[in-house]
């Protein structure tokens, strides 16, 4: 790849990490950016997927203290959803590169829309906690949702967090402060597992991820920074303007 291109996807990851960092929905400026330079849509996928790992292991030690009391879960959430993402992982590298393509938009779409559902998902699960009062729920029962989204998580990955948060919230009693930490170490665990998969697939494009990982850890650093001075809703619904947009142009290409 030219060093223009790599500018390119240096900039897309600088805003994909504040995006990530304020409001969500990164991967749908890495991805679309990737295939847009020419990188076929699975390689691209993968070296995203590799790129973005450092910014889940980041989100999960920042909300290590809300993960307190919750060590039974873990030791059965975090094997179950790195199976998944391995899981996910094979399956994306055994799909024909133009079955693949003709998923894109599909898994972009899908991926806009739950960003999109993101605050009022959140709000009625409160409001649905609240109302349930001391009610109890059942660990048990979130286990095969969380496992299918750990295995599209694999696969894809944009808006698993979404997926995940809706999922552990209808099936598990608890605050959404640690319901969310819970969800962020489900998705670390899920993209490790995919990431370190994708590592012995050859596909992966080792100078496009440098360029990234730098670029997203950046952003991440700026978003951080910042996230209170920006308009977290503003800035979420532009990114899910945009990845319409982009479900669109594949759609009609």
């Amino acid at each position: 790849m030219e060093a223009l291109d790599l500018a390119l996807i240096g900039i897309a990851a600088l805003g994909a990490g504040a995006v990530n960092a304020v409001a969500g929905g990164g991967t749908l400026i890495t991805f679309p950016a990737l295939v847009a330079l020419g990188v076929p849509a699975i390689a691209a996928n993968v070296t995203n997927t590799v790129a973005l790992c450092p910014g889940y292991i980041g989100g999960t030690i920042a909300q290590s203290a809300d993960l307190r009391g919750q060590r039974r879960r873990l030791y059965w959430v975090l094997p179950l959803t790195a199976a998944g993402g391995l899981l996910g992982g094979l399956l994306l590298l055994n799909t024909e590169e133009r079955v693949f393509r003709t998923l894109v938009p599909y898994l972009i779409l899908l991926a806009s829309i739950l960003l999109a559902v993101q605050r009022p998902l959140g709000a009625w699960l409160a409001r649905r906690r609240q109302a349930r009062g001391g009610g109890k729920g059942s660990d048990l029962a979130a286990a095969l949702p969380v496992a299918l989204g750990a295995v599209y998580g694999g696969y894809f990955g944009a808006g698993l967090g979404v997926i995940m948060l809706a999922v552990l919230g209808l099936s598990m009693h608890d605050t959404l402060v640690r319901l969310n930490a819970l969800k962020q170490a489900i998705s670390f665990s899920t993209n490790i597992a995919a990431a370190i998969f994708f590592l012995f697939s050859g596909l992966v494009l080792w100078d496009v991820a440098l360029v990234m990982a730098v670029g997203a850890f950046a952003g991440g650093a700026l978003g951080g920074r910042y996230a209170r001075k920006l308009n977290s809703e503003a800035l979420r619904w532009m990114v899910v303007t945009v990845g319409v947009v982009i479900a669109c142009v594949y759609f009609v290409k």
